[in-house]
């Protein structure tokens, strides 16, 4: 069975989830190779009390471990919200073939810092916009919680 980007991008919102119940800021990843998830992540920023615990960093670190490698040229990593400069760095040297973000981060996206220049590897595929609204809807609800 072949699964598209959507069904992987409600897994990466399951994820987004638990960091939402959790009272962490509402992003999360998974790692896709061969057409099954081999690494996942939300944030955990708070609750490991370190600045580097994003979505993205914890997924391709589970997914490095899963295959016992340190790139990722034939993974996916499917996010719900644009990454970071710091993920997108991670994103780079880790060698994630394709990279698929849910909603745009024009606040603290790759974007703000990068412009036009392209963060990724060379050789990486950039899809967005895949479940955008639900994936904004989970920041949105996140954040009117708090003000």
């Amino acid at each position: 069975m072949v699964f598209d980007d959507a069904y992987f991008m409600k897994e990466a919102l399951r994820q987004a989830q638990l960091a939402f119940d959790a009272g962490e800021v509402p992003v999360g990843a998974v790692v896709v190779w061969d057409n099954k998830i081999i690494g996942r992540g939300h944030n955990q920023v708070e609750q490991l009390n370190d600045a580097t615990a994003h979505a993205e960093i914890i997924a391709i670190t589970a997914a490095c471990n899963h295959i016992g490698a340190k790139y990722l040229m034939e993974g996916t990593l499917y996010v719900t919200v644009e990454p970071c400069l710091m993920c997108s760095g991670a994103i780079y040297w880790s060698k994630v073939g394709r990279i698929v973000f849910g909603t745009s981060d024009p606040k603290n996206g790759y974007q703000k810092t990068t412009g036009e220049n392209w963060p990724f590897h060379p050789k990486a595929q950039l899809s967005n916009g895949v479940m955008a609204e639900e994936c904004a809807q989970l920041m949105k609800e996140f954040f009117a919680a708090r003000r």
